[in-house]
Protein backbone atom coordinates (compact mmCIF):
# COMPACT_ATOMS: atom_id res chain seq x y z
CA UNK A 1 0.00 0.00 0.00
CA UNK A 2 1.03 3.72 -0.94
CA UNK A 3 2.42 5.58 2.01
CA UNK A 4 2.54 8.77 -0.42
CA UNK A 5 -1.28 9.56 0.73
CA UNK A 6 -1.91 13.34 1.66
CA UNK A 7 -5.44 15.10 1.66
CA UNK A 8 -6.16 18.24 2.44
CA UNK A 9 -4.04 21.92 2.32
CA UNK A 10 -1.08 20.12 2.50
CA UNK A 11 -1.27 17.92 -0.39
CA UNK A 12 0.28 20.16 -3.16
CA UNK A 13 2.84 21.64 -1.36
CA UNK A 14 4.38 17.98 -0.66
CA UNK A 15 3.90 17.11 -4.26
CA UNK A 16 6.31 19.74 -4.59
CA UNK A 17 9.03 18.51 -2.62
CA UNK A 18 8.57 15.25 -4.60
CA UNK A 19 8.83 16.44 -7.85
CA UNK A 20 12.11 18.70 -6.73
CA UNK A 21 14.09 15.56 -5.67
CA UNK A 22 17.23 15.32 -8.00
CA UNK A 23 16.06 11.58 -9.08
CA UNK A 24 13.08 13.11 -10.83
CA UNK A 25 14.88 13.64 -14.85
CA UNK A 26 11.70 14.99 -16.12
CA UNK A 27 7.49 15.94 -15.33
CA UNK A 28 4.77 15.16 -16.98
CA UNK A 29 1.28 16.58 -16.38
CA UNK A 30 -1.33 14.73 -17.79
CA UNK A 31 -4.51 16.67 -18.31
CA UNK A 32 -8.11 16.19 -19.91
CA UNK A 33 -9.55 19.34 -21.92
CA UNK A 34 -11.69 19.68 -18.63
CA UNK A 35 -8.96 20.04 -16.05
CA UNK A 36 -6.57 21.95 -18.33
CA UNK A 37 -8.60 24.14 -17.75
CA UNK A 38 -10.09 24.50 -14.56
CA UNK A 39 -7.53 22.58 -12.07
CA UNK A 40 -4.16 22.99 -14.04
CA UNK A 41 -3.86 26.62 -12.86
CA UNK A 42 -4.31 25.28 -9.22
CA UNK A 43 -1.67 22.83 -9.67
CA UNK A 44 1.12 25.16 -11.77
CA UNK A 45 2.10 26.92 -8.66
CA UNK A 46 3.65 23.42 -7.09
CA UNK A 47 4.99 22.34 -10.74
CA UNK A 48 8.77 22.97 -11.38
CA UNK A 49 9.81 25.23 -14.42
CA UNK A 50 10.05 23.10 -16.71
CA UNK A 51 7.40 20.15 -17.55
CA UNK A 52 5.25 19.48 -20.27
CA UNK A 53 1.32 19.28 -20.18
CA UNK A 54 -0.11 16.31 -22.14
CA UNK A 55 -3.75 17.05 -23.06
CA UNK A 56 -6.39 14.24 -24.16
CA UNK A 57 -10.25 14.56 -24.76
CA UNK A 58 -12.57 14.43 -21.71
CA UNK A 59 -14.92 11.59 -21.04
CA UNK A 60 -14.81 7.34 -20.57
CA UNK A 61 -14.88 7.34 -24.74
CA UNK A 62 -11.21 8.83 -24.73
CA UNK A 63 -10.44 5.93 -21.57
CA UNK A 64 -9.30 3.48 -24.82
CA UNK A 65 -5.89 2.44 -26.32
CA UNK A 66 -5.75 5.08 -28.74
CA UNK A 67 -5.87 7.79 -25.99
CA UNK A 68 -2.52 5.88 -24.32
CA UNK A 69 -1.03 5.32 -27.84
CA UNK A 70 -1.22 9.56 -28.25
CA UNK A 71 0.59 9.71 -24.57
CA UNK A 72 3.69 7.14 -25.17
CA UNK A 73 3.99 8.91 -28.70
CA UNK A 74 4.70 12.45 -26.53
CA UNK A 75 6.85 10.18 -23.60
CA UNK A 76 8.55 9.08 -26.10
CA UNK A 77 8.74 12.45 -28.35
CA UNK A 78 9.88 14.21 -25.25
CA UNK A 79 12.51 11.59 -24.53
CA UNK A 80 11.33 10.67 -21.44
CA UNK A 81 13.57 8.40 -19.58
CA UNK A 82 12.72 5.92 -16.39
CA UNK A 83 13.87 8.50 -14.09
CA UNK A 84 10.66 10.04 -15.28
CA UNK A 85 7.27 11.10 -13.12
CA UNK A 86 3.33 10.98 -14.76
CA UNK A 87 1.60 13.99 -13.52
CA UNK A 88 -2.48 12.25 -14.00
CA UNK A 89 -4.67 15.26 -13.09
CA UNK A 90 -7.64 14.54 -13.33
CA UNK A 91 -11.03 12.18 -12.64
CA UNK A 92 -11.09 8.83 -12.75
CA UNK A 93 -10.91 8.16 -16.42
CA UNK A 94 -7.79 10.01 -15.89
CA UNK A 95 -6.09 8.59 -13.50
CA UNK A 96 -6.68 5.14 -14.45
CA UNK A 97 -5.11 5.43 -18.31
CA UNK A 98 -2.64 7.96 -16.67
CA UNK A 99 -1.23 5.03 -14.37
CA UNK A 100 -1.64 2.55 -17.34
CA UNK A 101 0.31 4.31 -19.29
CA UNK A 102 2.79 5.41 -16.91
CA UNK A 103 2.83 1.34 -15.82
CA UNK A 104 4.21 0.32 -19.54
CA UNK A 105 6.37 2.50 -20.91
CA UNK A 106 9.75 1.48 -20.67
CA UNK A 107 8.12 -1.21 -18.40
CA UNK A 108 7.15 1.25 -15.77
CA UNK A 109 8.00 4.83 -14.70
CA UNK A 110 6.69 6.76 -11.30
CA UNK A 111 3.53 8.72 -11.43
CA UNK A 112 1.40 10.42 -9.03
CA UNK A 113 -2.14 10.86 -8.77
CA UNK A 114 -3.96 14.12 -8.46
CA UNK A 115 -7.59 13.43 -8.12
CA UNK A 116 -10.31 16.26 -9.17
CA UNK A 117 -12.84 14.73 -9.14
CA UNK A 118 -14.95 13.41 -5.77
CA UNK A 119 -15.18 9.72 -7.28
CA UNK A 120 -11.36 10.05 -8.29
CA UNK A 121 -10.58 11.46 -4.30
CA UNK A 122 -12.41 8.69 -2.73
CA UNK A 123 -11.85 5.56 -4.86
CA UNK A 124 -10.61 5.75 -8.20
CA UNK A 125 -6.79 6.86 -7.41
CA UNK A 126 -6.60 4.94 -4.11
CA UNK A 127 -5.43 1.56 -4.16
CA UNK A 128 -3.00 1.02 -7.59
CA UNK A 129 -5.74 -0.18 -10.09
CA UNK A 130 -5.19 1.27 -13.55
CA UNK A 131 -6.61 0.26 -16.71
CA UNK A 132 -8.83 0.98 -20.30
CA UNK A 133 -12.04 0.25 -21.83
CA UNK A 134 -11.83 -2.12 -24.71
CA UNK A 135 -14.48 -3.33 -26.69
CA UNK A 136 -17.28 -1.28 -25.10
CA UNK A 137 -16.18 -3.30 -21.80
CA UNK A 138 -15.05 -1.13 -18.91
CA UNK A 139 -11.92 -1.68 -17.34
CA UNK A 140 -11.40 -4.62 -19.12
CA UNK A 141 -7.23 -4.22 -19.76
CA UNK A 142 -5.16 -2.98 -16.75
CA UNK A 143 -2.79 -3.57 -14.35
CA UNK A 144 -2.24 -3.59 -10.76
CA UNK A 145 0.64 -0.62 -9.83
CA UNK A 146 0.89 1.51 -7.21
CA UNK A 147 1.38 5.41 -7.60
CA UNK A 148 4.54 7.17 -5.81
CA UNK A 149 1.65 8.84 -4.45
CA UNK A 150 -1.69 10.80 -4.03
CA UNK A 151 -2.00 14.06 -3.02
CA UNK A 152 -5.79 14.91 -2.22
CA UNK A 153 -7.34 18.52 -2.58
CA UNK A 154 -10.14 19.58 -1.94
CA UNK A 155 -10.62 22.59 -3.42
CA UNK A 156 -10.62 20.77 -7.00
CA UNK A 157 -14.27 20.09 -5.91
CA UNK A 158 -15.31 23.45 -6.46
CA UNK A 159 -14.77 23.00 -10.31
CA UNK A 160 -17.48 20.02 -10.00
CA UNK A 161 -20.67 20.64 -11.54
CA UNK A 162 -23.01 19.20 -9.15
CA UNK A 163 -24.10 16.19 -11.08
CA UNK A 164 -20.14 14.84 -11.07
CA UNK A 165 -20.14 15.72 -7.58
CA UNK A 166 -23.10 13.26 -7.15
CA UNK A 167 -21.39 10.60 -9.13
CA UNK A 168 -18.74 10.28 -6.85
CA UNK A 169 -20.72 10.49 -3.44
CA UNK A 170 -21.46 7.25 -5.24
CA UNK A 171 -18.75 5.22 -3.59
CA UNK A 172 -18.79 7.44 -0.66
CA UNK A 173 -22.49 5.73 0.28
CA UNK A 174 -20.78 1.88 -1.20
CA UNK A 175 -18.09 2.22 1.67
CA UNK A 176 -20.53 2.92 4.16
CA UNK A 177 -22.70 0.18 2.92
CA UNK A 178 -19.78 -2.12 3.19
CA UNK A 179 -18.21 -1.98 6.30
CA UNK A 180 -19.78 1.24 8.54
CA UNK A 181 -23.38 1.53 9.28
CA UNK A 182 -22.82 4.08 11.33
CA UNK A 183 -21.53 6.00 8.33
CA UNK A 184 -24.27 5.25 6.29
CA UNK A 185 -27.31 6.36 9.05
CA UNK A 186 -25.34 9.54 9.36
CA UNK A 187 -25.46 9.71 5.16
CA UNK A 188 -29.11 9.27 5.61
CA UNK A 189 -29.19 12.20 7.89
CA UNK A 190 -26.89 14.58 6.25
CA UNK A 191 -26.11 13.79 2.46
CA UNK A 192 -24.38 15.69 0.60
CA UNK A 193 -25.25 18.64 2.43
CA UNK A 194 -21.62 19.54 3.12
CA UNK A 195 -19.26 23.01 3.34
CA UNK A 196 -16.22 21.18 3.86
CA UNK A 197 -15.57 17.63 2.24
CA UNK A 198 -12.25 17.02 3.52
CA UNK A 199 -13.24 14.71 6.92
CA UNK A 200 -15.54 12.92 4.35
CA UNK A 201 -12.84 12.25 2.34
CA UNK A 202 -10.40 11.25 4.51
CA UNK A 203 -12.95 8.55 6.65
CA UNK A 204 -13.82 6.95 2.78
CA UNK A 205 -9.88 6.99 2.00
CA UNK A 206 -9.11 5.09 4.99
CA UNK A 207 -11.67 2.64 4.51
CA UNK A 208 -10.69 1.81 1.16
CA UNK A 209 -6.69 1.73 2.03
CA UNK A 210 -7.89 -0.62 5.39
CA UNK A 211 -9.19 -3.05 2.31
CA UNK A 212 -6.98 -2.87 -0.18
CA UNK A 213 -4.02 -3.61 2.32
CA UNK A 214 -5.59 -6.83 3.17
CA UNK A 215 -5.90 -8.17 -0.34
CA UNK A 216 -4.09 -5.75 -2.91
CA UNK A 217 -4.66 -7.87 -5.86
CA UNK A 218 -8.04 -8.38 -5.46
CA UNK A 219 -8.15 -12.27 -4.43
CA UNK A 220 -10.55 -11.62 -1.74
CA UNK A 221 -11.79 -9.08 0.91
CA UNK A 222 -10.97 -6.11 -2.00
CA UNK A 223 -14.02 -7.61 -3.99
CA UNK A 224 -15.94 -5.87 -1.43
CA UNK A 225 -15.61 -3.00 -3.06
CA UNK A 226 -17.38 -3.87 -6.38
CA UNK A 227 -20.32 -3.92 -4.09
CA UNK A 228 -23.12 -2.13 -6.81
CA UNK A 229 -20.45 -3.09 -9.79
CA UNK A 230 -21.35 -5.96 -11.13
CA UNK A 231 -25.28 -4.63 -12.28
CA UNK A 232 -23.36 -0.68 -12.25
CA UNK A 233 -20.54 -1.91 -14.73
CA UNK A 234 -23.36 -3.90 -16.95
CA UNK A 235 -25.47 -0.87 -17.10
CA UNK A 236 -22.88 1.78 -17.75
CA UNK A 237 -21.10 -0.89 -20.46
CA UNK A 238 -24.52 -0.80 -22.20
CA UNK A 239 -25.42 2.37 -22.12
CA UNK A 240 -22.03 3.73 -23.20
CA UNK A 241 -22.41 2.00 -26.28
CA UNK A 242 -25.20 4.31 -27.24
CA UNK A 243 -24.61 7.67 -28.51
CA UNK A 244 -26.50 9.90 -26.20
CA UNK A 245 -27.45 7.40 -23.45
CA UNK A 246 -24.38 7.70 -21.45
CA UNK A 247 -24.37 8.28 -17.83
CA UNK A 248 -21.46 8.97 -14.91
CA UNK A 249 -19.98 5.30 -13.20
CA UNK A 250 -21.72 6.92 -10.21
CA UNK A 251 -25.01 7.10 -11.23
CA UNK A 252 -24.66 3.27 -12.75
CA UNK A 253 -23.35 2.53 -9.20
CA UNK A 254 -25.97 3.87 -7.27
CA UNK A 255 -28.60 2.27 -9.16
CA UNK A 256 -26.57 -1.10 -9.56
CA UNK A 257 -26.85 -0.49 -5.52
CA UNK A 258 -30.23 -0.99 -5.72
CA UNK A 259 -30.51 -3.99 -7.83
CA UNK A 260 -27.82 -5.53 -5.37
CA UNK A 261 -29.63 -4.47 -2.19
CA UNK A 262 -32.50 -6.44 -3.71
CA UNK A 263 -30.44 -9.48 -4.77
CA UNK A 264 -29.13 -9.23 -1.18
CA UNK A 265 -33.11 -9.58 0.47
CA UNK A 266 -33.75 -12.20 -2.07
CA UNK A 267 -30.76 -14.65 -0.74
CA UNK A 268 -32.33 -13.77 2.94
CA UNK A 269 -28.71 -11.70 3.61
CA UNK A 270 -30.57 -8.59 4.12
CA UNK A 271 -34.17 -7.27 5.62
CA UNK A 272 -36.98 -5.63 3.50
CA UNK A 273 -36.40 -2.66 6.14
CA UNK A 274 -32.86 -1.94 5.28
CA UNK A 275 -33.19 -2.45 1.39
CA UNK A 276 -36.18 0.34 2.05
CA UNK A 277 -33.62 2.27 4.03
CA UNK A 278 -30.86 2.48 0.57
CA UNK A 279 -33.78 2.67 -1.76
CA UNK A 280 -35.27 5.66 -0.13
CA UNK A 281 -31.68 7.62 0.32
CA UNK A 282 -30.80 6.87 -3.18
CA UNK A 283 -33.45 7.81 -4.58
CA UNK A 284 -33.14 11.25 -2.59
CA UNK A 285 -30.25 11.80 -4.05
CA UNK A 286 -29.71 10.19 -7.29
CA UNK A 287 -32.00 10.66 -10.40
CA UNK A 288 -33.56 6.79 -12.30
CA UNK A 289 -31.52 5.38 -14.73
CA UNK A 290 -33.81 4.88 -17.49
CA UNK A 291 -33.76 1.69 -19.71
CA UNK A 292 -36.96 0.20 -21.06
CA UNK A 293 -38.07 -3.27 -19.38
CA UNK A 294 -37.22 -5.11 -22.93
CA UNK A 295 -33.34 -4.02 -22.23
CA UNK A 296 -32.66 -5.76 -18.84
CA UNK A 297 -31.96 -9.04 -20.40
CA UNK A 298 -28.93 -7.47 -22.79
CA UNK A 299 -28.09 -5.44 -20.10
CA UNK A 300 -27.29 -8.65 -17.52
CA UNK A 301 -25.33 -10.18 -20.26
CA UNK A 302 -22.38 -7.27 -19.78
CA UNK A 303 -21.67 -8.94 -16.33
CA UNK A 304 -20.48 -12.19 -18.05
CA UNK A 305 -17.20 -9.85 -18.17
CA UNK A 306 -17.34 -9.17 -14.75
CA UNK A 307 -13.98 -9.54 -13.15
CA UNK A 308 -15.02 -11.19 -10.30
CA UNK A 309 -16.28 -14.21 -12.42
CA UNK A 310 -14.67 -17.77 -11.97
CA UNK A 311 -15.65 -19.62 -15.24
CA UNK A 312 -18.95 -19.81 -15.63
CA UNK A 313 -20.00 -18.35 -12.80
CA UNK A 314 -20.81 -14.96 -12.16
CA UNK A 315 -19.49 -13.52 -8.84
CA UNK A 316 -21.51 -10.67 -6.90
CA UNK A 317 -21.07 -8.80 -3.47
CA UNK A 318 -24.00 -8.50 -1.66
CA UNK A 319 -25.12 -7.05 1.19
CA UNK A 320 -25.05 -9.18 4.84
CA UNK A 321 -27.23 -6.65 6.53
CA UNK A 322 -26.11 -2.61 6.32
CA UNK A 323 -22.37 -2.22 6.52
CA UNK A 324 -21.63 -5.81 6.06
CA UNK A 325 -20.64 -6.88 2.63
CA UNK A 326 -20.11 -10.24 1.46
CA UNK A 327 -18.02 -11.21 -1.59
CA UNK A 328 -17.84 -14.26 -4.17
CA UNK A 329 -21.89 -14.29 -3.98
CA UNK A 330 -22.59 -16.31 -6.97
CA UNK A 331 -25.83 -14.83 -9.24
CA UNK A 332 -27.32 -16.17 -12.47
CA UNK A 333 -28.07 -13.59 -15.52
CA UNK A 334 -31.29 -13.99 -14.95
CA UNK A 335 -31.23 -12.76 -11.34
CA UNK A 336 -28.94 -9.72 -12.60
CA UNK A 337 -32.45 -8.84 -15.50
CA UNK A 338 -34.46 -9.38 -12.20
CA UNK A 339 -32.88 -7.26 -10.21
CA UNK A 340 -32.93 -4.20 -12.97
CA UNK A 341 -36.49 -5.25 -13.91
CA UNK A 342 -37.24 -4.58 -10.07
CA UNK A 343 -35.44 -1.43 -10.40
CA UNK A 344 -37.00 -0.71 -13.49
CA UNK A 345 -40.56 -0.73 -11.51
CA UNK A 346 -39.87 1.62 -8.81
Amino acid sequence: MNKNLSIGANALPELAEILRQPAVSQVFVLTDANTGRLCYPLLLPYLPAEHIVLELPAGEEAKTLASCETVWSELTANRADRHAVLVNLGGGVLTDLGGFCAALYKRGIRFVQVPTTLLAQVDASVGGKTGVDFQGFKNQLGVFQEPAGVFIEPRFLHTLDPRQLKSGYAEVVKHSLIADATAFQAQRRTGMLLEDWTSTIEASVALKREIVAQDPLEAGPRKLLNFGHTVGHALESYLLAQPGREILHGEAVAAGMVCEAWLSVQKGLLSAEELDQIETFLFSVFDKVQFVSLETEAIAEYAWQDKKNAGSIINCTLLQGIGHGIYDQPVTVHELADSLRYYHRL
